[in-house]
């Protein structure tokens, strides 16, 4: 009679290690397949653990998602503010910013695909990806209000909001475009993104805005 077959040996790792494993398997076929169609077993055997490993690390498939929409999130967010040092001109404070997001989209465009296009579109992820942009916009706002304050003036929050949230949806757009286009440069994309934002961004730290001309 023949042995029964050998279940597979699994090396042990640390669970910090072990979970970035999984969560670099999940973004993958999320990216690939969706939230839907992504199964629980092409994810534990990309990572090369077993089924109920997954279960125990990370909960269930939705747990698992939004666990790889915090990650992803977190990273770009990190990065962003990471590389928009406050006492840095305005301009060079936004320029190094949309150089951080666009080079994060182009490192990980699979976590972007997970973020911007399979979260926004299902409850309760789209929730979760609402709370992350909001952060988003409170950094660009809070970049916004230092350049703004550096030069003594003051606008009011809503106004920074608006703004914040036009550049953060701008950017969102290209980067998506991004995505979809593996032999475009990320920093050609962002000088181009720059070019456009800095020159309403401008005319704002210098006053000087649009009113209908009937008004």
């Amino acid at each position: 009679m023949s042995s029964p077959p050998t279940p597979p040996a699994f090396r042990r790792l640390p669970r910090a290690v072990r979970e970035q494993q999984m969560l670099d398997a999940a973004v993958r076929a999320f990216s690939r397949r969706g939230f839907h169609a992504a199964s629980m077993d092409e994810i534990a055997e990309d990572a090369g653990i077993s089924k109920p490993m997954v279960y125990a690390y990370l909960g269930t498939k939705e747990e698992l998602f939004v666990a790889c929409l915090h990650r992803e999130g977190t990273r770009m967010v990190e990065a962003i503010a990471g590389a928009a040092a406050p006492d840095l001109p305005a301009d060079e404070r936004l320029w190094r910013g949309l150089r951080a997001f666009f080079g994060f989209v182009g490192r990980h465009r699979d976590g972007w695909v997970v973020l911007y296009r399979q979260a926004r579109g299902e409850q309760p992820f789209a929730r979760e990806l609402a709370t992350m942009r909001g952060k988003l916009v409170e950094v660009v706002a809070g970049m916004l209000d230092h350049a703004l304050r550096a030069r003594g003036r003051e606008v009011r929050e809503t106004d920074l909001e608006v703004v914040a949230y036009a550049l953060v949806g701008a950017s969102e757009s290209l980067a998506d475009w991004l995505a979809d286009h593996p032999e475009a440069d990320p920093e050609k994309t962002a000088t181009r993104m720059m070019n456009v934002a800095w020159l309403g961004a401008d005319q704002l730290l210098r006053g000087i805005t649009w009113r209908p001309t009937d008004r």
